[in-house]
């Protein structure tokens, strides 16, 4: 894949931010609501004030492409791609900071980083890419990888593309998004996987986040699309948290799938032991009281 044109894709005005003082622009993506003064990015590092005006700077950056099992999302209860493959494509960047990340080559990286060797895809090449992998079982486009709700505007341009083209979209991500964007975004997403990582403000605290957004966009997606929610089980910091958490997410939906994935030691939890295979049972037995799709991963 070669570098494409920044006509073609590149930095490009964002959506959702309003001027600030001083030349600073105030970014509404997120929760994170960056003030971002001129000439610097915001926290999740896919979003840069150029001259008074909030760009999109990673719009195109391609930090992966493949055509991965749906299963592997995971979405488990997703009819239409039940035995299928989608095509994933990922981004740069992250609107949140655990230590415990499994993906963190890619999160952390950034849009600019290394740009003159940067791959870029436009949203129609992207469709393009989707169609051209149907006979391969492809059912659609998956946004996975990085936190793809940061780059906002690629997402929903990719989108209106591949819905024309009668094809799935399917959004992997951390759930931290505000409302309007959101809103945006849902009528043209078939299904979500939404990370959960833990269920008090304090364990989002450390992530430098907050739990009620995330718990606000799983119920605003349960009634426009399929979902399913991930918790990645951290021996000795959110074991605990299991049953409150399915307990509340039954209150949404009792038919939410839940997938409860072991831990490996990576980024600044490198050195720490897996979770207990034994643990991971025993947190879905007691999930299974309140919810009827509950399903392990990484065992």
């Amino acid at each position: 894949m070669k570098s494409r044109a920044m006509s073609d894709a590149g930095p490009r005005a964002a959506e959702f931010w309003r001027p600030g003082p001083n030349g600073a622009v105030h970014c509404e993506l997120c929760p994170q609501y960056c003030e971002i003064p001129p000439g610097s990015s915001g926290f999740c590092g896919a979003r840069a004030n150029n001259g008074g005006t909030l760009y999109a700077e990673g719009y195109g950056a391609v930090s992966a492409v493949a055509l991965d099992p749906v299963e592997k999302k995971p979405l488990r209860m997703f009819g239409p791609g039940h035995g299928k493959y989608v095509l994933s494509v990922g981004g740069f960047g992250c609107n949140l900071r655990c230590p415990f990340c499994q993906n963190h080559g890619i999160s952390a990286a950034r849009p600019g980083f290394g740009r003159e060797n940067a791959e870029y895809l436009t949203p129609g090449q992207v469709v393009k890419l989707a169609l051209n992998s149907v006979g391969d079982g492809n059912i659609g486009v998956a946004y996975t990888y990085n936190e793809p709700l940061i780059g906002f505007e690629y997402m929903l341009d990719c989108a209106k593309l591949v819905r024309g083209a009668g094809l799935f979209n399917i959004a992997v991500t951390n759930g931290y998004i505000n409302p309007g964007p959101l809103g945006a975004l849902l009528p043209y997403t078939d299904a979500m996987n939404i990370d959960l990582k833990g269920f008090t403000e304090d364990f989002y605290r450390n992530l430098r986040g907050g739990l009620e957004p995330v718990k606000e966009t799983i119920t605003a997606a349960y009634k426009r699309c399929h979902i399913e929610v991930t918790t990645l089980v951290i021996p000795g910091e959110n074991e605990d948290h299991i049953e409150e958490l399915a307990v509340w997410l039954a209150s949404v939906g009792s038919d939410i799938p839940l997938h409860l994935t072991r831990f490996f030691p990576r980024h600044q939890y490198v050195g720490r032991d897996p979770t207990p295979k034994e643990t991971v049972y025993r947190l879905r037995d007691t999930a299974a009281k309140y919810l009827s799709h509950v399903f392990m991963g990484n065992m």
